[in-house]
């Protein structure tokens, strides 16, 4: 499988790094222009001095990677929006509130309290601007939903999106940076004035057909969960299912059903190649058809929302229909690369996406590992018995190729995925191809009953399957801890194993030694990375978490009456490894190698002169006299943790600027970490 042997892989893979350098390092545009017209001009003078020589030589290749390398920098850094004068973060100049035009771009799956919003700015004050940033409506009788395209108005106060306040947590802020998305608004809906619609785009007309398709669904009687379905599996629009059933899906190891990718897109394809297969009869039926299918595909992306996933997905499967009927031989890693060069020549950001890694991955894990597990048992004489097989063997095939990377970002892997797929992925064509014939007949109000109730007993069914999967809790595997390390060593050995099993060779079975040796390598190196201590005071809102750590145990104090369903927790001990975990109640005071932490809680006694801590810890709202407290006990440092009133907070921030004693709020500092 010599996959470096094509030339728009290796183009690809260059494009990839620079890319990634980019995003790491940030140059200069000025260096980045530079760069690109010399590595330009020697690149076409090697290629016009080959091409009279009639010989190509190596400096010509690396010159073109270069260049290739080059580009990749420049298309990501155009698309670094925060560059150009006009976004408004180059705009304000005061943090006061001021008159924000905004677009709707894109809604949100809402929160507890607000509406959310991707909305772009078309103005400030009177100033022309540009750029995305999260819009938050609170909730109330009276709030409207806001469809795309709808351009509103108010004076609001920018905010920025703040970081993780504990070690391990989920980064919302570095997520919404990479869709270009900087700071955010709080309004009600009352201080917002719409101002109408603008200009339409092709999203908000898929927007609107969403809207229209939707209303013509409800008046068939489905419920709000087979609704929520619908629109997951036919529109890309994941908003509206329920919380609890999306995480049965992911433990049950099905969550990608719920997201359109090259597995629906791959199935529609099929249809609709079998559904204009007696176009093909005609004069230039083979062109006619293409150019229908490849219509189609995009209309299809178009309605869910040009999700990273779904324009991987048609990309790929355009350019394996133009091949196709074109009677033009594929090969499906050239098909995979061209698809990914031109999608991230566009759009470079969708590289640090997860769907779209996920995706690309599995694609390749069922292409590379499919065909060597089907091919360990000998070929069944009845279809029958073949198709379970194939099945089989392309759900294992997908996961050995997301494996690692889904360990990396989610920590937990579903034992039983193989048989939630093995179930669904066969009946996956009927779910679709009948869940578009609804659509179409929805929107034309031609659609019966029976099959209205007959589609909704299926989504129900399929659901009723997946929560029954997910109850089966001993086969899932959660709080796996997988660091960066483990993810290239274990992508490392899945390489080596293909390859050797695709065609074994002594050269090849040490590149396999070598992988498994890398493996227990990153293995020792996780244990002595996490042979360390430290005591960290975490930030949870009106309460106290404090926990120590020593090498991989770790002990939680708190108030909070549980700490099993405390996300951070979880997140903190997948992240640090930890394997002995206990946990007590807050006490006054705790110990930790040479220092001492004094805590004050709401009764504000503490020991006066008797006890010299060096950090004391506020909570709860202790009623004191910080000066005085300050005076008594001199401590180098002074914490307030998420249990204490905002306003308490202000006044002994104040108190301690004015001593010029280090002060730390922990829920604008984030945890308080001493190692």
């Amino acid at each position: 499988m010599k996959l470096l042997n094509f030339n728009i892989i290796k183009l690809t893979l260059c494009l990839i790094l620079g890319i990634v350098f980019s995003y790491c390092f940030a140059p200069t545009l000025e260096n980045i222009v530079f760069g690109l017209l010399l590595s330009t001009v020697v690149f076409c003078s090697l290629y016009f001095w080959q091409h009279r020589k009639f010989q190509q030589p190596v400096w010509f290749g690396v010159f073109t990677f270069i260049t290739f390398f080059f580009i990749g920098i420049l298309v990501h850094t155009l698309n670094t929006e925060k560059i150009y004068s006009s976004h408004y973060t180059n705009l304000l100049k005061t943090k006061t509130p001021q008159i924000l035009v905004l677009k709707i771009k894109e809604r949100l799956k809402p929160g507890l309290y607000h509406e959310k919003y991707i909305a772009e700015v078309l103005k400030i004050d009177t100033v022309s601007a540009s750029g995305k940033l999260l819009l938050n409506v609170a909730k109330d009788s009276t709030a409207t939903t806001y469809p795309v395209d709808y351009v509103i108005s108010g004076k609001l106060e920018l905010n920025p999106i703040q970081s993780p306040l504990n070690p391990h947590q989920f980064d919302y802020r570095l997520y919404l940076e990479k869709d270009h998305v900087y700071q955010q608004v709080f309004a009600e809906s009352k201080a917002l004035q719409v101002m109408g619609k603008h200009v339409s785009t092709i999203y908000g007309m898929a927007d609107k057909l969403r809207h229209f398709i939707n209303e013509k669904l409800k008046a068939h009687h489905f419920s709000p969960s087979e609704l929520a379905l619908i629109n997951a599996l036919l529109m890309g629009q994941r908003q509206e299912i329920e919380k609890e059933i999306y995480t049965h899906y992911v433990n049950a190891g099905a969550v990608h059903i719920l997201a359109i990718s090259g597995l629906h897109i791959g199935i529609i394809l099929l249809l609709l190649n079998a559904f204009f297969k007696p176009l093909t009869h005609l004069k230039y039926g083979f062109v006619i058809r293409t150019v229908l299918l490849v219509v189609i595909l995009w209309c299809f992306a178009l309605v869910a929302g040009f999700s990273p996933s779904v324009t991987r997905a048609v990309t790929m499967f355009t350019i394996i229909a133009i091949a196709i009927n074109m009677k033009r031989p594929t090969n499906i890693y050239n098909t995979l690369a061209i698809s990914m060069f031109i999608i991230l020549l566009f759009k470079p950001m969708f590289l640090f996406e997860v769907g779209f890694q996920l995706s690309y991955m599995a694609v390749l894990g069922i292409v590379s590992v499919q065909p060597v597990l089907y091919r360990m048992l000998p070929k069944p004489r009845w279809k029958l018995f073949d198709i379970p097989w194939k099945v089989f063997t392309v759900t294992v095939a997908a996961q050995f190729g997301i494996l690692p990377i889904s360990l990396f970002y989610f920590h937990q892997f579903p034992g039983l995925f193989f048989l939630t797929n093995l179930i669904i992925i066969p009946f996956l064509g009927i779910i679709l191809g009948l869940g578009i014939l609804i659509l179409i007949m929805a929107a034309f109000n031609i659609l019966p009953y029976f099959l209205s109730s007959l589609y909704g007993e299926i989504l129900s069914g399929m659901s009723r399957f997946v929560s029954w999967v997910a109850a089966k809790e001993a086969f899932l595997l959660e709080n796996i801890a997988f660091g960066s390390t483990e993810l290239v060593v274990f992508y490392f050995l899945i390489f080596s194993i293909v390859l050797f099993v695709t065609k074994p060779n002594p050269q090849k079975f040490i590149t396999v030694l070598v992988a498994i040796v890398a493996v227990q390598l990153s293995s020792l190196y996780r244990m002595h990375s996490s042979n360390t201590s430290s005591l960290i005071v975490f930030h949870k809102s009106r309460h106290s978490v404090l926990g120590i750590k020593e090498k991989n145990r770790l002990k939680v104090y708190h108030t909070l009456p549980s700490l099993e369903n405390e996300m951070f927790i979880k997140n903190f001990r997948t992240g640090e490894f930890i394997k002995h975990f206990e946990e007590d109640s807050m006490y006054s005071a705790f110990h930790f190698k040479n220092t001492h932490i004094l805590v004050v809680d709401s009764l504000g006694v503490y020991p006066k002169k008797t006890f010299i801590p060096d950090y004391v810890l506020l909570r709860n709202s202790p009623k004191i006299n910080l000066n005085r407290l300050i005076d008594s006990i001199h401590p180098k440092q002074i914490i307030a943790d998420g249990s204490n009133y905002k306003s308490y907070v202000n006044r002994w921030k104040a108190t301690c600027k004015k001593r010029k004693l280090p002060f730390h709020n922990t829920n604008e500092k984030g945890a308080f970490v001493i190692k």
